[in-house]
């Protein structure tokens, strides 16, 4: 992607399709493919390009995005863009692509906007800061389908009432809302070098992106061809997990000819070539630095994306399996440095990543899970396993309120399958409740299979839960306690259809 000249501002288009799978994603890359050669995949599900040239093609930005929507939904894509100066502020625009905050319509490029018209979208917020330029706001393409352009010089006035929390840095996202730096705008706001003393290079890259520019001045560079890297796999490969542990390896020989000349990668070429000759190439860019297990995640999802026939399946068959992996620097910046963590946290990130990555080569994609925090209001739907290497967003979004959710702190312990239990009153009879949540009696015993029977010394509830009335199939309807036993435990049950079940224990 290349700016204007003078300036580090580059337009840039962003698609996002959040719920696709890998090789979903490498069908949607081969679409965009033909409106622009040069698509670079961001991550699973979100790919860009510079948006200056297809549009002057296409008769405009709002143009393009609306070919491009079109294009998709007729492959059964249901996807969102953006388009702003720098990728930062695109994928903010395609994030609030469809929101109940973008206006019905405003055409970009004309200066007939309403000037009553609200500035952007703005993510978790009812509305867009008055101070940004009216043509920012959020138009509808010509085939009716929402695509939010920014116009060029005004990625500073949609970014300024975005939260903090857009940032990818948690940690100084928090800090900043404790400061009471709320916004991106009341970080722009701030002199540099105060920002800079405060807070260091974080701080000084938030800076950056808050005043709309880049993350870093790219001074790109066309790297050597000596810092490709390449292996052989003779056998070839048909299983893509040997290939995905190889990728480790090579991305650290990788980043070893890259320091060696002073310089990081932001954007790589990864090329796959089967065993029948057929190459499979694909840029993957990074808004950061491309450290090498994140290189190897992006090798997984293109192998996901199928072999020479498209799919998984088809590739042992017609493509004879991985012959050969190349990785190759498209843009490289000159390499500022990198901070270790104090107590070398880095150091054993590295070691945990490379030795699930040896576990999935020996066992399976899925043989390395961790856990993600998730939404929800039972806490099985709470925590949700994903794939080592996995970049998934969760299921049910975290930061809704889920009214009927159990109160705090939440149990340490949860049981894959809920485990059968009785609870008792003190005549021994067993304690029902009704489906106006009235109890028979008062908890005195708990009994659960393969364990003596413990004295119920505490208890709370019942809390009633109702989900999917709607839809009978997942509807379920239960009604939740917290027990304390003699034994010191605490217990979560629920009783569900007349059973009691204990789901989770807070020890």
């Amino acid at each position: 992607m290349s700016g204007r000249a003078g300036t580090n501002r580059e337009r840039v288009m962003v698609m996002s399709c959040p719920d696709v799978d890998a090789e979903g994603f490498g069908r949607l890359v081969a679409l965009v493919n033909a409106y622009c050669p040069r698509v670079e995949s961001v991550r699973l599900g979100i790919c860009a390009f510079g948006s200056r040239g297809p549009a002057r093609y296409f008769g405009g930005e709002q143009a393009l995005g609306g070919k491009l929507i079109a294009a998709t939904e007729s492959a059964g894509f249901a996807c969102r863009i953006g388009v702003a100066d720098g990728l930062f502020a695109a994928l903010l625009a395609a994030a609030t692509t469809g929101t109940s905050a973008a206006p019905a319509a405003a055409t970009t490029g004309t200066s007939a906007a309403p000037a009553a018209a609200p500035a952007a979208a703005t993510t978790g917020t009812s509305a867009a800061p008055a101070a940004a330029p009216a043509g920012a706001a959020p138009a509808a393409a010509p085939d009716g389908a929402a695509v939010t352009v920014v116009p060029a010089g005004g990625t500073a006035g949609f970014l300024a009432g975005q939260p903090v929390s857009v940032l990818d840095d948690a940690e100084l996202a928090g800090l900043l809302a404790r400061l009471g730096i709320r916004t991106l705008g009341d970080l722009a706001a701030l002199p540099a070098d105060s920002v800079a003393s405060r807070f260091g290079e974080a701080g000084e890259t938030a800076h950056r992106l808050a005043r709309g520019e880049q993350r870093r001045p790219l001074a790109a560079s066309a790297p050597p061809a000596d810092l490709a890297v390449a292996d052989e796999f003779d056998p070839p490969h048909e299983l893509a997990e040997p290939v995905v542990f190889a990728a480790k390896g090579l991305a650290e020989r990788f980043h070893a000819g890259l320091a060696a000349r002073g310089v990081t990668c932001v954007r790589v070429e990864v090329e796959v070539t089967w065993a029948d000759g057929r190459p499979s190439r694909r840029l993957w860019r990074h808004d950061g630095l491309l450290t090498a297990v994140q290189v190897a995640d992006r090798v997984r999802w293109q192998l996901d994306g199928g072999g020479p026939a498209g799919t998984p399946e088809k590739q042992d068959a017609e493509g004879g399996g991985i012959a050969r992996l190349r990785l190759v620097p498209d843009q490289v910046v000159r390499a500022a440095g990198r901070q270790l963590a104090l107590w070398g946290d880095e150091v054993v990130a590295d070691k945990v990543a490379r030795a699930a990555m040896r576990v999935q080569a020996l066992l399976g994609h899925d043989a390395v899970l961790r856990p993600v925090r998730s939404g929800g209001r039972t806490v099985r739907d709470q925590m949700q396993p994903v794939p080592f290497g996995e970049d998934l967003a969760p299921k049910l979004a975290t930061d809704q309120p889920w009214p009927g959710r159990i109160p705090g702190p939440a149990p340490a312990v949860v049981y894959p399958e809920p485990k059968p239990a009785r609870v008792s009153d003190a005549a021994g009879g067993p304690v029902t409740v009704s489906g106006r949540c009235v109890m028979s009696g008062i908890p005195a015993e708990l009994s659960l299979d393969g364990e003596p029977e413990l004295s119920v010394t505490g208890w709370a509830g019942p809390w009633p839960l109702a989900q999917r009335w709607w839809d009978p199939p997942s509807a379920s309807r239960e009604a939740r306690f917290q027990l304390v036993t003699d034994d010191g435990r605490a217990w979560l049950a629920t009783v569900r259809a007349g059973a009691w079940q204990i789901e989770a224990g807070y020890w």
